[in-house]
């Protein structure tokens, strides 16, 4: 059969970028993926009756209506405003930092006002934020860093938030109020029945053929296509001509417990534990009514494992600029998502920066 499109990657870049070429151009499209799923690392599965995220939690969240109003088409939403709790000094505490946050750590009773006079107390004098140790210091101080964030950093990126640049940290937001949400999102939700069923309800045409289990390495030369489309690592497709990109991966522990609940929240963190950062538990996510069992996972950072961030140092953001310097040169060849591009994104920019490509550069 011959295609209009081969995309390598059935991640949700790739599964957006199919569904408009094959429903809006009639095209016909194959997606090639190495998993043996689609849906990239949003890919939910059921492991005893519960829905659980494989890579990990993720919320949809978004400002961008028409994010919001694209994916709408393919799933209901349930409505979930994210809550994350942080467990220092044997106490659960809000993140990220708000008033009530300073209140539990510290047995406070502020308000905004006396919130804005507690950190001018607290903060540091720092001229030019260089890291995002400077954040911190900068905003809350040092002994807010020491505890909920220095042990937390070092174990997610494997190196001190001294050496990592400001983005990293300043994602991470800080409020003068009550609001404990973890994002301030107006759209914010989980799909009523997983990410994988939207996904699939994406996919869901003649014009898509999927491959899974298979390296697009051992077929592209043998496929009759007219254009690229790639979203896999980009140090791969240049067959690491200038030494590979380094990732920070995560190892992915779940667990059924026979509890109906295991903790108050969705997630919470363990900056101090010395060995995983997080524990998810699923039905808190997804309200699922199972009774007399939960799961939960603990994630566990390293550099081996699931390739999820991209490493945000000049060695590697430098090395990233000589493979965009090739990928600027190609003409048959449309990169797309996080690990073509080198780039942190949350699921509704992906899912923006493909509706933006097939509208400048595909349509």
């Amino acid at each position: 059969m011959d295609f209009d499109y081969v995309i390598v990657g059935a991640g949700l870049s790739g599964i957006t970028l199919a569904e408009r070429i094959a429903n809006e151009l009639d095209q016909k499209v194959l997606i090639i993926e190495k998993r043996n799923h689609i849906g990239g690392n949003i890919y939910d599965y059921e492991k005893d009756g519960i829905l659980v995220q494989k890579y990990g939690p993720h919320i949809f969240h978004t400002n961008e209506k028409k994010v919001y109003d694209y994916l709408s088409k393919f799933t209901d939403w349930i409505d979930y405003e994210h809550r994350v709790l942080s467990y220092v000094d044997d106490k659960l505490v809000p993140m990220p930092i708000c008033i009530d946050t300073l209140n539990a750590l510290y047995d406070l009773d502020l308000d905004e006002n006396s919130m804005k006079k507690w950190i001018d107390e607290n903060k540091e004098d720092i001229d030019e934020v260089k890291s995002s140790e400077d954040v911190v210091l900068k905003n809350a101080g040092r002994d807010i860093y020491n505890k909920l964030f220095k042990n937390y950093t070092e174990k997610q990126w494997g190196t001190s938030a001294a050496n990592l640049s400001p983005s990293v940290i300043s994602r991470i937001p800080f409020r003068f109020n009550h609001d404990d949400r973890y994002f301030e999102d107006t759209y914010q939700g989980i799909p009523k029945e997983g990410f994988t069923k939207m996904c699939e309800n994406m996919i869901e045409s003649d014009n898509i053929h999927i491959g899974l289990n298979s390296d697009y390495k051992d077929y592209i030369d043998k496929i009759s296509y007219d254009k690229l489309i790639y979203t896999g690592p980009i140090d791969y497709f240049y067959d690491y001509k200038y030494g590979e990109l380094l990732y920070r991966c995560l190892n992915f522990v779940t667990e059924i417990i026979d509890v109906d609940s295991y903790q108050e929240v969705a997630v919470v963190n363990y900056p101090n534990d010395p060995y995983f950062t997080r524990i998810t538990e699923f039905k808190k996510l997804t309200f699922q009514e199972v009774e007399g069992r939960t799961a939960i996972m603990k994630e566990y950072p390293g550099f081996n494992g699931e390739l999820c961030y991209p490493y945000p140092t000049k060695e590697y953001l430098d090395k990233f600029k000589l493979y965009e310097s090739e990928m600027e040169k190609e003409e048959n060849v449309i990169f797309a998502g996080r690990l073509a591009k080198y780039k942190y994104y949350n699921m509704d920019l992906i899912v923006k920066d493909a509706l933006e490509i097939f509208e400048n550069k595909i349509k």
